[in-house]
């Protein structure tokens, strides 16, 4: 872990809020040069905090009308690091502790899309899919700790 300054987090906050920004005005919002700014992204970047820049799709826009999570039981590592390269539908995926071992975000189109993924699945180990209704939170911003217990003690 490197050590972040307020510029650094500062810089990561407007970041994460909007990663197109340029770096004249990322500079201006956090009160450095556009040199200065560059050289702390550059540093960001080289000391791993910052890993990429992407766009944010909406999937529904894309025809993907279902969002649902599946955890799936105790199989083969490797055997579901394959079916997670080869399955387009899977967003996100977590290998994680408990009674499942797996827990997958997906993206389908309808009903018998989502069971044409999940039934794959099964293949695998036990499964159980719950379908997103809503997401109030994604994509939050994430400040060091450190940073975030100062913003959240009342003054």
């Amino acid at each position: 872990m490197i050590a972040l300054d307020s510029y650094d987090t500062r810089i990561l906050a407007e970041l994460q809020a909007d990663a197109r920004i340029s770096l004249a005005e990322l500079g201006r919002r956090v009160h450095l040069s556009q040199p200065a700014v560059a050289e702390r992204v550059r540093k960001l970047e080289a000391g791993g905090v910052i890993t990429g820049y992407r766009a944010t799709v909406n999937l529904a826009a894309l025809g993907y009308g279902i969002r649902a999570l599946v955890r799936v039981g105790r199989t083969d590592y490797q055997r579901m690091l394959k079916i997670i390269a080869d399955t387009p539908e899977i967003v996100n995926a977590w290998n994680i502790t408990g009674e499942t071992s797996w827990e997958l975000e997906i993206a389908v189109t309808d009903v018998a899309h989502l069971d044409a993924v999940v039934s794959a699945l099964c293949l695998l180990a036990e499964t159980s899919t719950s379908i997103i209704l809503k997401a109030p939170r994604e994509h939050q911003v994430m400040l060091p700790p450190r940073i975030r217990n100062e913003q959240d003690t009342p003054a």
